[in-house]
């Protein structure tokens, strides 16, 4: 009787057909965003370091010129390496996808880019890429990384957000002076690697200059 009446009625027909069609699509499609967006194999939250340098990349406007979002292209796979997944974005918050690539990609760079070589071309990227428009950052070599409010800035995002980590990471003075080494023997790995006598003093004196806490960050992007 109703299926009569909607042959009778072909507004109401096809309004019944959407509907039928739209819930079968979100029956199909909502589960595979959501399995999609889960951290994909060996995805970690950044360590405090990276965020530093993640917070340094998002002040100084880097994505306005480098996207971090490789598109499933073989164009764009020959050059820049796998195509990104939605889970590796899962502890990003943002996440720094960007909308233009006045240079290259750098989502995968990490693979392929070495201390050294960010040291150099962070200091003077047309000496290192002849042609490049990208403006020096001498000043990361003198300024100094605001590790602790990265570090509360894991704390927030671990009780917000349920991102792991570890049980260390408290809303504690006590907690972030015990965590302090950590990053600090991270900062020194980066800075073994580097040429500059400052930077490498720096660290040695219990600071973090910008360009070790950007590198740490850019090398993280695999």
């Amino acid at each position: 009787m109703f299926f009569h009446w909607l042959e009778k009625n072909p507004f109401f027909f096809a309004s019944a057909i959407s509907i039928v069609i739209a819930f079968a699509g979100l029956i199909e499609i909502v589960p595979n965003f959501a399995n999609a967006a889960r951290p994909t194999v060996d995805t970690t939250p950044r360590t405090v370091l990276e965020l530093a340098g993640k917070n340094l990349y998002i002040k100084d406007n880097c994505m306005s010129c480098h996207s971090q979002l490789i598109r499933p292209f073989k164009s764009e796979t020959d050059r820049y390496g796998d195509y990104s997944l939605s889970g590796e974005y899962a502890f990003d918050r943002p996440f720094l996808w960007g909308s233009k690539r006045t240079g290259p990609d750098l989502h995968r760079i990490g693979n392929y880019r070495t201390t050294d070589w960010h040291e150099n071309h962070m200091m003077a990227p047309a000496e290192i890429v002849p042609g490049s428009i990208m403006p020096a950052y001498k000043h990361m070599f003198t300024n100094v990384a605001d590790i602790e409010t990265a570090y509360a800035e894991a704390v927030t995002v671990k009780n917000a957000f349920h991102t792991p980590y570890g049980p260390e990471f408290k809303r504690t003075r006590a907690a972030w002076d015990a965590h302090r080494p950590k990053v600090l023997a991270d900062a020194a790995a980066i800075a073994a690697d580097m040429k500059n006598k400052d930077v490498k003093e720096a660290v040695a004196n219990g600071q973090v200059p910008e360009i070790v806490a950007i590198i740490a960050y850019l090398n993280s992007l695999k």
